[in-house]
């Protein structure tokens, strides 16, 4: 496997190690695809360091079995954005 691949691998576990952070923030802080990160951590990972696969498996586990909490929060945001949009912007017709 290639140096920088291996490099790419090993920043992207630690950064999901350390903050706890979804496939989507790690992708998002290192500039790459949320299929990159995912084939990185799942694949790529296993054969470059055991321990911090699991570490990684663990938070990946964890993020999926909250995954359905995390979209029904960001549908609620999203219609309380938009209804009180819709309340301020009918507040200046009375």
């Amino acid at each position: 496997m290639k140096e920088d691949i291996e490099k790419r691998v090993i920043l992207a576990a630690e950064i999901m190690v350390k903050y706890n952070a979804t496939v989507r923030k790690v992708a998002r802080i290192l500039g790459v695809s949320k299929s990159t990160i995912h084939n990185d951590l799942t694949e790529r990972l296993l054969y470059i360091d055991k321990g911090l696969y699991r570490q990684v498996r663990a938070i990946l586990e964890k993020n999926k079995q909250e995954r359905h909490i995390r979209g029904g929060l960001a549908t609620k945001r999203k219609y309380l954005i938009k209804k009180s949009q819709l309340l301020s912007k009918n507040s200046g017709i009375i």
